[in-house]
């Protein structure tokens, strides 16, 4: 391998044009690719097997208005008043109005209008029927009557009177006929008349002394069945449109519904002091399926509505624009890792390359992926992880070679072209072997089989790959490039001799430690030990989640609606969960058993709330809306969530439990059963790896434990930080909160990967010392000066780039910062330059055995070009050195 990297460095350095172009077409293609490509951020992370993203999937085909992103809106007034003074009150109904206008949310208050002129259709239609049958009876009970006429066989004068009546009891017939075959509406308003008129007939008959007997008439009440249906009807309606409201509110609503001068609107609650109105909001429509622009320009217009009335608007974030949280604060870490490489490498020309190298890896890798993001699913934080990752491996990449370069150039008087070649063959394998193990390690997290964590693995993982393929193409075509141009007197200049390393403030300080560090190795082991054992004791109480409005910045719009929300409707309001019951009988469900369906559930313990949220058409599925008591990410609503699955109610096939809070719910708990399958894949490759490159059993185990020992203490110290309210301050959160659920096992693999890197730069140093002579202990020592300076500013410019984001004010960003910065920092001062000193120094020659039968059949794996020897150079092409090497010297360190 290190043959054919010399010949690639070589080749690069020689004609430095080819690699350079190819590299900046690779650009051209990647800004065409953002140009022409629309972009599409996830809005919630999927678990496809997940029973809450299952039963989502059936609601969404059965309800697909019910599909749309779901959030809430809060009003408040900027002088601390009361929001529903008629004017403010106004305020908010147009600016609902306006959202409901600009076709991006479904009206909610005229589908509830809609549903209660239902409910009062279906009520007079009830009424009309029942009266109408009854007045049809009346009806043909009178025509049969009359239909028999008068009779004759009395005195003269009453023939006369029965002849002169008859027309109108003729007229009764017909009338009574053709109401009959009326609708009920006619029929119902003309059986009034048809019954004053045979009242009044039965009077006149009375008067003439004739008798038809008893006319048929209507009941009490039903004289005037007009009026009875509006009677029955209004109280129909009340008790109809009671129990609507008790069905759509719940038993226990909190929270009064906003009166305004149009009429009251019911998704808009006051809280009990007047100072906040919570409007509930539903898109037609998933964010990220919005056009670009329109959610920002909605939002915007709502605020220019309200503001002449003193009332600012907050949206939750459900609502809010998608953009990767990457800000101004990545910067920082830049400026850190700038002055790191100048310290280390003594030029600001050679500090540059690797910081354009990163910039340059990560455009591609990052811009690349997010302007091909509409073809899988990726999330607010998969650009943000990959730029965290991309600069600090990309730096440290171009580090490690740029560093062999100039030591060549030092030490052995090579020239620019033979210095680079070198430098690829040897630190380049070394880079080439860390990049392909942290690939591995992220790879391996697509076994998960989760969408979004491997649309985040696999980014990572490209930027990794281009920040390797920069380092062993672009960095030598630019090194050669630089040396050309400049000359040989250039080239002197740009790496100017250093001291020997021992004489270098560095250099006493690395003695000073290694000193220390080996001189009672026992001690430190223990020490070491100890101390990462008692930062790792919090991880056992570590509580996953995804952080809610609860912990974000105070003062953002996020934090504002949720504690709003919470303070007027209880923390639950903000942790809402659909309930979706399938009933045994579609048919028979009626608003008795939707009552009693509502019952059942807030019988259960921890709901502080039921109401009803809809139904699909054919009545296969009915949707409840249960309010916990806790927030999102209390463990009571997990347990919720977990009790209402799995109860029994009465005339119910199925009951799923889905939203937002569940599916995170879900989303944990199967992460958290997967962190302890992925470490142990992680440890069992530690193994396998650092077998094959150091051909030793106890460096895999030492090596190995010390990562597991890091891990553990850096989720300690993230539980710790994030999660008790006494050490928020340390990462600049007022509130606790859980640790992101997919953190340790993403953490597990980035760590695991970059630990990779300092184990193999200090370790093959070591070995090189061992192998040429050096007795172990010594080798100890000397290998640990050769390898220490570039692997210290390495680690430091990597915990400088990761710790920039901790000061970034998306919650999840902070905790990968912290995370990893906090990760790097143990793992690469206190196991790599610490602890596995100690052990290969109390190891002795012991560090180093292999058995035979093992050591023929590994694969010899040459990562620093030992194979590669350089004979002294030529006077004329030799750099001033002050220890000239002897001929054929080994390249070490």
């Amino acid at each position: 391998m290190s043959a054919l990297l010399y010949r690639l460095g070589r080749r690069a350095a020689l004609r430095p044009l080819i690699p350079l172009l190819s590299w900046l077409l690779v650009i051209g293609a990647v800004v065409a690719l953002l140009a022409t490509q629309t972009p599409s951020i996830s809005t919630s992370l999927t678990l496809d097997d997940a029973p809450a993203q299952q039963v989502l999937d059936d609601v969404s085909e059965a309800l697909p208005e019910a599909g749309g992103t779901q959030g809430t809106l809060v009003f408040q007034a900027t002088d601390g008043g009361r929001v529903d003074t008629p004017g403010r009150a106004d305020a908010i109904g147009r600016a609902l109005d306006a959202a409901a206008g600009s076709g991006l949310v479904l009206d909610r208050d005229a589908r509830l209008l809609d549903q209660r002129a239902d409910v009062e259709s279906t009520v007079r239609d009830s009424v009309e029927a029942r009266v109408a049958d009854d007045v049809r009876l009346r009806i043909e009970e009178l025509i049969d009557a009359v239909d028999g006429g008068l009779p004759v066989d009395g005195p003269g004068a009453q023939g006369d009177q029965a002849a002169q009546l008859a027309p109108r009891i003729a007229a009764i017939s017909t009338t009574g006929r053709d109401l009959l075959a009326a609708p009920d509406e006619e029929l119902i308003s003309g059986a009034s008349d048809l019954f004053a008129d045979a009242e009044q007939l039965q009077a006149d008959l009375s008067r003439a002394g004739m008798d038809l007997g008893a006319l048929p008439v209507p009941e009490d009440g039903m004289s005037d069945p007009a009026a009875a249906v509006e009677s029955a009807a209004a109280t129909g309606t009340a008790d109809a449109l009671g129990r609507l409201d008790s069905l759509l509110r719940g038993p226990s609503p909190r929270g009064t519904e906003l009166a305004t001068s149009d009429g009251t609107r019911p998704s808009v609650l006051v809280s009990d002091d007047g100072t906040s109105a919570i409007a509930s909001v539903q898109l037609g429509k998933q964010v990220s399926d919005l056009p670009a622009g329109s959610l920002d320009d909605m939002l915007a217009s709502l605020d220019t509505v309200v503001a002449d009335e003193g009332l600012t608007v907050a949206a939750s974030s459900s609502l809010q624009p998608l953009e990767p949280p990457i800000g101004g604060h990545e910067a920082i870490g830049l400026a850190i890792a700038a002055v790191v490489l100048v310290l280390t490498l003594g030029s600001l020309v050679l500090a540059g390359l690797p910081i354009l190298l990163a910039l340059a890896g990560v455009f591609i890798g990052v811009g690349g992926a997010y302007a091909l993001s509409a073809n899988f699913e990726m999330t607010t934080s998969t650009p943000a992880l990959g730029l965290m990752l991309g600069l600090a491996v990309g730096i440290d990449y171009a580090l490690f070679i740029v560093h062999k370069q100039r030591s060549l150039q030092v030490r052995f008087g090579l020239d620019t072209i033979e210095s680079t070649a070198h430098a690829v063959a040897t630190a380049g394998g070394a880079v080439l072997f860390a990049g392909a193990t942290v690939v591995i390690a992220l790879l391996g997290l697509l076994t998960l089989g989760m969408g979004f964590v491997s649309t985040m693995a696999v980014t990572a993982a490209i930027t990794v790959v281009l920040a390797v393929a920069l380092a062993l193409t672009a960095l030598p075509a630019l090194l050669g490039l630089l040396g050309r141009s400049r000359g040989r007197a250039a080239a002197q200049h740009q790496a100017p001799p250093e001291p020997r390393h021992g004489r270098s403030h560095f250099g006493r300080a690395a003695q000073r430690w290694i000193t220390a560090t080996t001189a009672r190795p026992t001690l430190t082991i223990v020490l070491v030990v100890l101390a990462l054992g008692a930062l790792a004791v919090p991880a056992s109480q570590m509580q996953l989640g995804m952080p809610s409005g609860a912990v974000s910045a105070p003062g953002s719009e996020q934090r504002t609606t949720y504690d709003a929300v919470s303070d007027a409707l209880g923390e639950g309001a903000n942790a809402p969960l659909i309930v979706a019951l399938t009933p045994t009988d579609p048919d028979a469900v009626d608003q008795d058993r939707l009552e009693a369906w509502q019952a059942e559930l807030a019988d259960h313990e921890g709901a502080a709330n039921v109401t009803l949220m809809g139904s699909s058409e054919d009545g296969s599925l009915v949707l409840y809306t249960v309010v916990p008591g806790a927030g999102p990410t209390d463990a009571d609503t997990a347990d919720l969530v977990h009790a209402v699955r799995s109860s029994e109610i009465a005339d119910v096939e199925e009951v799923g439990v889905t939203g937002l809070t569940a599916i995170n719910i879900d989303l944990s708990e199967s992460l958290r059963r997967a962190v302890p399958v992925y470490l142990s894949l992680v440890a069992l490759l530690s193994l396998v790896v650092l077998l094959l490159v150091f051909r030793s059993l106890v460096v895999p185990l030492a090596a190995t434990g010390g990562f597991l020992l890091s891990i553990g203490a850096t989720l300690g110290l993230v539980v710790t930080a994030f999660g008790n309210p006494d050490f928020t301050w340390l990462v600049g959160v007022d509130r606790a909160g859980p640790v992101l659920s997919f953190l340790p096992i993403m953490a597990t693999g980035i760590l695991y990967g970059l630990a990779m890197d300092y184990q193999v730069f200090l370790g093959t140093s070591i070995r090189e010392v061992y192998i040429h002579g050096g007795s172990a202990r010594e080798a100890v020592v000397e290998g640990f000066h050769h390898a220490s300076r570039v692997v210290v500013a390495a680690a430091v410019i990597m915990v400088s780039v990761f710790a920039g984001f901790v000061l970034s004010d998306d919650a999840m960003i902070r905790q990968f910062g912290f995370a990893l910065s906090i990760g790097i920092l143990i793992d690469a001062f206190l196991i790599r330059m610490t602890l596995i000193p100690a052990v290969l120094h109390l190891a002795g020659d012991h560090a180093w055995w292999l058995p035979r039968w093992l050591d023929r059949i590994l694969p010899e794996l040459d990562l620093e070009g030992t194979r590669l020897e350089v004979g002294p150079a030529p006077a004329e092409a030799r750099t001033a050195s002050p220890t000239p090497p002897p001929p054929r010297e080994r390249l070490i360190g």
